[in-house]
Parts: structure tokens; C-alpha cells; sequence
């Protein structure tokens, strides 16, 4: 039995960007469940076995190999035999930088993933990397996650990854791993890279076939208005993201990649009132009143936080938008007419509106 530090830790730690925050994975050669299983260690893998430790609760798994028998991510059977070698287990992964294997202070790198390291370059291992369409999207994001160092995708698995999406087996992925790899992307300071990739190979319409706006594959990159935004929410990028769609798209678009309530509802919020909030103090009172209301900026004030977030990041002047909501924010309830106290609440907020306006116009122009 072996134990080998394997995958992305080991690319951080070359890359010299591990820090005590980085996943270690760990490979076990040359075992089997039943002896892990005598060592203390807690089963947590269905599919293949994979192993916590019972101290560190870090991931082991033992070395398989396995065979493609079906269409999508599921579509595997796996072979966790003893006699399964580092290489065989290594073969299998998607990029040569992701193939590489350590123990103590000796670097196995059957596949010169160390070489396309230094050279910035994100490489298939084989052609078995057509096998799982995820591999897509993980390369799209290796490429947002890794352009501060200059990564490109090789031109050899950018033309792979395109046979895989004209084959169909793209249209397979699962919607929860669409959401976990685009999430993921956002969280990275030039997510442009990852749609623009999934774009030039033709993946872009599959996954989101929902949304009018789909980039063409041109030498420009029509996403580089998500890159280095103020902010590290991955909901308010993914509004931002959707800036230009309707309504519609996006909620089909969510219910298809089952993203959460709180990434749909910003989304269509930005999308109805992002243009209306340009010119904010030009519209009329009534106007105002209404985007007040459906946005439910009183109530939902941790959500209208996050909208005028997005405002300001879309170069947007929000300080009419925040002065008017305090104002609206500090009406006196005691002082109103309790007999209809919602229509006395209605008539107070559009007259403050109203006032609002008559000075805001020279106020924020």
C-alpha cells in the first residue's frame, strides 16, 4: 500500500500558490476497501470508493481505472483493484497538470504535466478525456482560474473538446454540475475567460441555450465586463452576467441549471431595472413608486443592497436611488391616518417621491 499527494494540490504547491485553504487529495496504491476500511477509514464514495481519514477527514481514494459503458458523467464502470498502478490511475485524469503524483520529495509526472506548467499550457491527457463532458467546463474554468499565469488551452483539446460538443455528448452534463463549474468560474477575478472558451468550442449555446445574447466565435471577448469587478459574490457576477436577457431567459435558465432562488430573483431584478436606473431621477413619480414596490426595497433590503451593488459595478449612479430609500425608510407611522394606514402609507411615500424630485433632478445631474 502507497499514499501519493495527487491532483490539484499538487499543482498548486508548483505553481507556488498552496496555502494551508488548498483540498489535498490522496491516492492509495495497492489496497483494497476491505484494508482501508480495518485502518480506521469511513467509506463516503458510491460509485468508486473513496475514503475519509479518520483523524484529518481528508480525501482517499483508491487508484481505479475505468471503462466508458454509457452517455454523460455517469456513464462509467470502474475497476479499484490492488493491482491498479499510479500511471493507469493518472492516465485517466483530464489535464496533464492534474496528472502528476507526489510522495515525499519525489515528483511522478508520467504525461510532462510539469513541462505544460511551466509553459502555461492546459492539455488533454488522452482521448479518453472525451469520455466525460465535464472535462468542458473544468477546462473553461482551469482557463478563467489560471489567465493571471498566462494559461492558454491547447489547440489539440480545443479541438476535442469541439467534436465532443458536435457528438452530443455535451448536451449529457447534468444541470447541478453546470451550476458547480459556472459558480466556480464567477468566483474567479476574469470569469470572461471561462464563457469565451466554452464559446470558440461551441459549448456555450448547448449549455445555455436559453439566452438570446450568445457570443460568436470571434477573436474578441464579449465577457470582459465580468472581469476584476469590487466584489467576490458570485450572485451579483451571474446578474451581471445576465444583464441583457428578459426575464423569461433567465428563469429558464435558472430552473434548467436548478441554481439558487437568491441568483435568479437579483438576475431578474438587474435585467428589469438596470436601464431604468440609469437616469433614476428622470423618471416620474409613479414610475418610481413602482420600482420601489417591485423590487420590495423596505422589506428585502439585504437583496436591495445587493442590487445597488450591482448598479455600481454597471457604472450606474446609485445616490439618488439610496438617498429616496432612506427617505422612504424614515416615514413616521404614528403620524399618519391609522382608519386606512396602507393607502396613508401609499399617498406619504408618493408625496415625499414627489418632493424628492423636484430637487433631485439639479441635485444628481
Amino acid at each position: 500500500m502507497k499514499v501519493y499527494l495527487v491532483g490539484g494540490a499538487v499543482r498548486d504547491q508548483l505553481l507556488g500558490i498552496a496555502d494551508e485553504h488548498t483540498e489535498k487529495d490522496w491516492l492509495v496504491v495497492g489496497s483494497s476497501s476491505e484494508q482501508m476500511l480495518d485502518l480506521g477509514y469511513h467509506q463516503v464514495g458510491k460509485d468508486f470508493p473513496v475514503f475519509l481519514h479518520p483523524d484529518t477527514q481528508e480525501e482517499y481514494a483508491l487508484a481505479r481505472l475505468e471503462r466508458k459503458v454509457g452517455s454523460g458523467y455517469k456513464g462509467f464502470k470502474f475497476d479499484t483493484s490492488s493491482q491498479v498502478t499510479l500511471e493507469q490511475d493518472l492516465s485517466r485524469r483530464d489535464l496533464t497538470i492534474n496528472a502528476m503524483a507526489q510522495k515525499a520529495d519525489e515528483l511522478f509526472d508520467p504525461f510532462n504535466g510539469q513541462e505544460d506548467l511551466n509553459n502555461g499550457i492546459l492539455r488533454h491527457v488522452s482521448d479518453a478525456f472525451s469520455e466525460d463532458p465535464v472535462r468542458v467546463l473544468r477546462v473553461a474554468r482551469f482557463a478563467a482560474q489560471f489567465k493571471k499565469f498566462g494559461f492558454k488551452v491547447a489547440h489539440q483539446t480545443h479541438q476535442l473538446m469541439s467534436r465532443m460538443v458536435a457528438s452530443g455528448e455535451v448536451d449529457t452534463l447534468i444541470p447541478e454540475r453546470v451550476f458547480k463549474e459556472l459558480n466556480k468560474a464567477l468566483s474567479y477575478e476574469t470569469p470572461s475567460v471561462f464563457f469565451k472558451v466554452l464559446t470558440t468550442c461551441g459549448a456555450y449555446q448547448k449549455v445555455f441555450p436559453s439566452l438570446d445574447n450568445q457570443a460568436h466565435k470571434n477573436h474578441n471577448n464579449p465577457f470582459e465586463f465580468l472581469d476584476n469587478l469590487n466584489t467576490n459574490k458570485t450572485h451579483i457576477k451571474f446578474s451581471i452576467w445576465l444583464k441583457d436577457e428578459n426575464k423569461h431567459n433567465i428563469k429558464v435558465l435558472c430552473n434548467t441549471i436548478k441554481c439558487p432562488k437568491q441568483y435568479q430573483q437579483l438576475s431578474e431584478l438587474n435585467s428589469q431595472f438596470y436601464q431604468f436606473s440609469q437616469d433614476f431621477t428622470s423618471h416620474s413619480s409613479n414610475e418610481i413608486f413602482d420600482f420601489f414596490t417591485k423590487t420590495d426595497a423596505l422589506r428585502r433590503q439585504d437583496r436591495f443592497e445587493d442590487l445597488l451593488i450591482v448598479f455600481k459595478l454597471l457604472a450606474i449612479n446609485i445616490a439618488p436611488i439610496k438617498h429616496l430609500r432612506g427617505l422612504l425608510k424614515d416615514i413616521d407611522i404614528s403620524k399618519l391616518d391609522r382608519s386606512d394606514i396602507g393607502k396613508a402609507i401609499q399617498i406619504e411615500k408618493k408625496l415625499i417621491i414627489d418632493l424628492f424630485l423636484r430637487t433631485a433632478k439639479k441635485s444628481y445631474q
